[in-house]
């Protein structure tokens, strides 16, 4: 690799790390925010409307860059997002940071998609598995990092965790606009805005459902059954109207490629894996063995350095024989026992191996993770390299979110059950679950807390562990397609961007 493109790649892993970096980061500052600007009814939605803006513009991102190029709507992007980031940094109260999130929201869903979609266009698929390994070596970073400046500016000031996103993203500006060098496209095509929208409706749908099942309303609920009868009504119709479109948001014929279509789907299990090791294990640290925000991100330091490993390790073997069916199948069954490992966590186990067992999971997900990459870009034509990115992306996200819906709904609902069944209703009612609170309880019920949060761990590790099972059956279904070798950009050249 040239110097001049080694600096284009570092600038573009540096705009893709600031949106999972800030992710990260924003849950140890959340109680500092809430403190300052309180609307604490809208504590939730500071998350959750970043998610739905993102997931939502994901695939819009994607085709973007596919009819006007990838490096300018690339760029365009991490602008948008440091706008948000910087606005929410100076929000005055919980509403405006609320709509400063979805602002930052809609400009991250372009920043893993514009990524994947600039490297696939660089480099072919052939000797890009070494590149996407450092990529994916950006999300474990995010994930180990964000939590450790997240509680450093919650002590110095919470709105550092928006600001630090600006230096940032102004190096990777600089860096990508002197450093790579794209073909420019010249494309004549309509926006499909009526896919897009229906698009929207859609993800939102599927997020409000995510997001609101199980916790404010019932999964039975009209509220709930309604937003699922809009959401298939939806999908619905979207599927007639991308089969019409001349430039669809979501072009059905790569999911006429069962690598594509398979990839995708193990993408969104592989998401579900990434959630159990970034939500539910610092929970169980914090609340079982009494360590800190910080140190509970540290204990999950084996998971990280796992998914590390092998996504450099794969990367390179991918790229050195051209071989990668067999890593999605070791990556679920890898996933699988991992997750059932979980198992072995109760009240009285040594921190240490708690630790150590979220190594199994991490090496999983990270198997999954690198294979489904680099089969979903050499899946799709040069020309639908944005849309393709954008999907894996989007399948990626959905499960981290509906991961969080559905593995915390069955956390949750054992461990109540848990609490009743040795405190009784009242008992269990009166009971705060933070590391704090647990210090003011009796022995008894100290003790009730650590079995109920391990048996909550215990359910949402055999939900995960069935998901796991699930992604290693399909995987075999993949067909060794041989990796392109040749220059991944089809296009003729018009001018230099």
């Amino acid at each position: 690799m040239d110097r001049s493109l080694r600096a284009g790649v570092i600038g573009v892993m540096l705009g893709m790390i600031t949106a999972p970096l800030d992710g990260m980061m924003l849950g140890p500052a959340l109680p500092a925010i809430v403190k300052e600007l309180g609307g604490l009814e809208y504590f939730s939605w500071v998350a959750t409307a970043y998610l739905i803006c993102m997931a939502a513009s994901t695939p819009i991102w994607g085709k973007l860059g596919d009819l006007y190029g990838r490096k300018a709507v690339y760029m365009a992007a991490i602008v948008i997002f440091l706008l948000g980031s910087g606005l929410s940094g100076m929000a005055q109260d919980m509403i405006q940071l609320v709509g400063f999130r979805m602002v930052q929201g809609l400009g991250a869903g372009g920043l893993m998609t514009g990524a994947l979609a600039l490297i696939g266009e660089l480099v072919p698929p052939r000797h890009s598995g070494r590149i996407m390994g450092l990529f994916g070596v950006m999300m474990p970073i995010a994930f180990i990092a964000g939590p450790l400046l997240g509680g450093l500016f919650a002590d110095v000031g919470w709105r550092w965790a928006f600001f630090v996103n600006l230096p940032i993203g102004a190096v990777a500006l600089l860096l990508i606009g002197a450093a790579v060098r794209l073909e420019r496209r010249r494309i004549r095509a309509r926006i499909d805005y009526l896919g897009a929208l229906l698009l929207t409706v859609v993800l939102v749908a599927l997020s409000l459902v995510a997001g609101w099942g199980g916790t404010r309303y019932a999964w039975s609920s009209t509220a709930i059954l309604a937003l699922v009868l809009i959401g298939l009504a939806a999908v619905g119709v979207l599927l007639v109207v991308e089969r019409r479109a001349a430039e669809p948001i979501v072009p059905l014929h790569l999911f006429a490629d069962r690598n594509f279509t398979l990839a995708q789907v193990i993408r969104f299990l592989g998401g579900v894996g990434m959630v159990v090791a970034a939500t539910f294990l610092p929970q169980y640290m914090q609340l079982v063995h009494g360590a800190s925000p910080i140190t509970s991100g540290l204990l999950i330091l084996p998971a990280m350095l796992g998914m590390v490993a092998v996504l450099i390790g794969t990367g390179r073997l991918i790229s050195r024989t051209g071989r990668y069916r067999i890593y999605p199948i070791l990556g679920g069954a890898t996933v699988t026992a991992g997750m059932l490992a979980l198992l072995l966590l109760r009240p009285g186990v040594d921190l240490a191996l708690a630790s150590a067992l979220t190594l199994i999971g991490g090496l999983g997900v990270g198997l999954l993770m690198q294979s489904t990459t680099i089969i979903t870009i050499n899946s799709a034509a040069p020309r639908d390299m944005g849309s393709a990115s954008g999907s894996v992306t989007l399948w990626h996200t959905m499960g981290a979110s509906l991961g969080v819906a559905a593995l915390g709904a069955l956390y949750t609902a054992r461990l109540q059950d848990t609490l009743i069944d040795r405190l009784g209703a009242a008992g269990a009612g009166r009971i705060t679950l933070t590391p704090e609170a647990l210090l003011r309880l009796t022995p008894a019920a100290r003790e009730a807390v650590r079995l109920a949060v391990s048996d909550g761990i215990h359910v949402m590790a055999l939900g995960a562990a069935a998901l796991g099972a699930l992604a290693f059956a399909l995987a075999w279904f993949i067909r060794e397609v041989p990796l392109r070798d040749g220059a991944p950009s089809a296009e003729p050249a018009t001018a230099a961007v």
